[in-house]
C-alpha cells in the first residue's frame, strides 16, 4: 500500500504546483535506499531473524504513516519514501526467503510467487480506491490522513504475524558482500536481473504515473484518474490468480512470452485507436488496464523459475539483487516519465512504453535461450 502510493503523491502534489521534475526524483528517493540497503539487509536479517525484521519493518511503516499527515514540506516526503523504501528491501527479501526455505519445485514456486504478489494487488487496488473516495469527498483537503488508515493495519499485521511460528534458515559462514555475490553472479544471473529492471520499468510506468496521464491527457476528474490504477491493479490480481491456479499445466517460458505478446497486441490497439482514430477516447479508459492481466505474471514467473536453480543458503542474497534491480528500474523509469510529462509529450506515453516492453521481449528471449543451454 505504502510503495504504490505514489501515483497518489504525484497526482496530489501537482496540484500543489510541485513540478513533475521534482516529483519524478521523489521516487528515486524511495527506490536508491531500497537498492542500497538491500545487499546491507542480507546480514541484518541472518543476525536479527526473518520474523523480528519483518515486525520492525512493519513498526517503522506504521509510525511513520502516523506522521505523515502533520508535516507539510515537501521535503519530508522525501524522507518518507527514503524510510519506506528501506522497510520495503527488508519485508522483501524475508518474504522471499520464506518462499524459498519452505518450497523447492519450480512450478510450485510459480503457484506461490503469484500468489502472494497478487495479495500485493490487493494493496494497491484499496490504497488507491480508499484515497480516491476521501480526495472526491468534501474532506478532499484532508487526504494525508488516510495514512493513518493503513498505520491501523500495519499494527493489525504485526499482532497477527506475530502469533506465527516461522522457521529459520541455517545460518551459513559470512565471507563478505562482494566475494558471496562473486558466488552468485554469472551470464545468466545478470540477463535475469535485465529482464527484472525491464518488467519493473514498464509496471512503474502504469503504477506511479497512470493516474496523472488520465487527468491530464483524457480530462478526467481526480476520483476516476485514481481509479485507473485500481482497475490496473484488480486485473493485475485477476492475473496473478488465475496464472497460480492454471500455471502447472504450461511451460513457464512459454505461458511468460505468450503473455508479452499479448501485451504488445493492447497496446497496439490503443497507438491505433490514439493515431488514427482519437488521442483522447474514452476507449483509452478501460484499455490501459486491461494490460495489467497480461503484464502481472511476468514478475512472478520469471522469479520463480530463476529462484528455483539458487541455493536456499544464497537465496537472501539472490533476493537482494532481485530488489536492487526492481528499484533501479522503478527509479529510471520514472525519471524518464517525469521528462515525458513535463514537457508534454503526453501523447508519445503508449509509444514509449511499447519500445519499452519489445525491449523487454528481445532481453527476455535471450534469457531463455541461456537457461535452456545451461540446463
Amino acid at each position: 500500500m505504502v510503495l504504490n502510493c505514489m501515483g497518489i503523491i504525484i497526482l496530489q502534489l501537482s496540484e500543489a504546483k510541485i513540478t513533475y521534475e521534482k516529483l519524478g526524483f521523489l521516487e528515486s528517493f524511495k527506490d536508491l535506499p531500497i537498492a542500497f540497503i538491500s545487499l546491507f539487509a542480507v546480514n541484518f536479517i541472518s543476525k536479527t531473524g526473518t520474523k523480528k525484521s519483518l515486525i520492525l519493518a512493519l513498526t517503522i511503516v506504521g509510525i511513520c504513516s502516523c506522521i505523515l499527515p502533520f508535516v507539510e514540506v515537501f521535503w519530508f516526503y522525501k524522507l518518507w519514501f527514503a524510510i519506506i523504501g528501506t522497510c520495503f528491501a527488508l519485508g522483501k527479501i524475508c518474504v522471499f526467503g520464506i518462499i524459498r526455505n519452505n518450497i523447492s519445485e519450480e512450478k510450485s514456486l510459480a503457484k506461490t510467487m503469484n500468489n502472494v504478489e497478487a495479495s500485493f494487488m490487493i494493496g494497491i487496488f484499496v490504497v488507491n480506491t480508499g484515497f480516491g473516495w476521501l480526495i472526491s469527498s468534501e474532506y478532499s483537503e484532508y487526504w494525508k490522513f488516510g495514512f493513518l488508515g493503513i498505520s491501523v493495519i500495519s499494527f493489525i499485521t504485526i499482532i497477527l504475524f506475530s502469533r506465527l511460528q516461522i522457521s529459520e534458515p541455517q545460518k551459513t559462514e559470512n565471507k563478505g558482500i562482494i566475494s558471496d555475490l562473486l558466488k552468485v553472479v554469472n551470464k545468466t544471473v545478470l540477463l535475469f536481473l535485465g529482464v527484472i529492471f525491464c518488467i519493473v520499468f514498464v509496471e512503474q510506468s502504469f503504477n506511479s504515473w497512470l493516474p496523472s496521464f488520465y487527468k491530464n491527457h483524457l480530462k478526467v476528474n481526480s476520483f476516476f484518474a485514481l481509479q485507473a490504477t485500481s482497475f490496473l491493479a484488480l486485473f493485475s490480481y485477476t492475473g496473478r490468480t488465475i496464472t497460480a491456479n492454471i500455471i502447472h499445466k504450461f511451460s513457464l517460458s512459454r505461458y511468460y512470452k505468450t503473455s508479452l505478446v499479448l501485451i504488445v497486441i493492447v497496446l497496439g490497439v490503443i497507438l491505433g485507436i490514439q493515431f488514427l482514430h482519437s488521442k483522447d477516447s474514452g476507449v483509452l479508459l478501460f484499455l490501459f488496464p486491461v494490460i495489467g492481466l497480461f503484464l502481472s505474471p511476468l514478475y512472478p514467473v520469471v522469479n520463480s523459475k530463476m529462484i528455483a536453480l539458487v541455493d536456499k543458503e544464497k537465496i537472501n542474497l539472490f533476493t537482494s539483487l532481485i530488489v536492487i534491480f526492481s528499484s533501479l528500474g522503478s527509479s529510471v523509469s520514472s525519471i524518464i516519465m517525469s521528462i515525458l510529462f513535463g514537457k508534454g509529450l503526453l501523447d508519445y506515453y503508449s509509444l514509449y512504453i511499447l519500445f519499452a516492453v519489445i525491449l523487454l521481449f528481445t532481453i527476455s528471449l535471450i534469457y531463455f535461450n541461456t537457461v535452456k543451454k545451461n540446463i
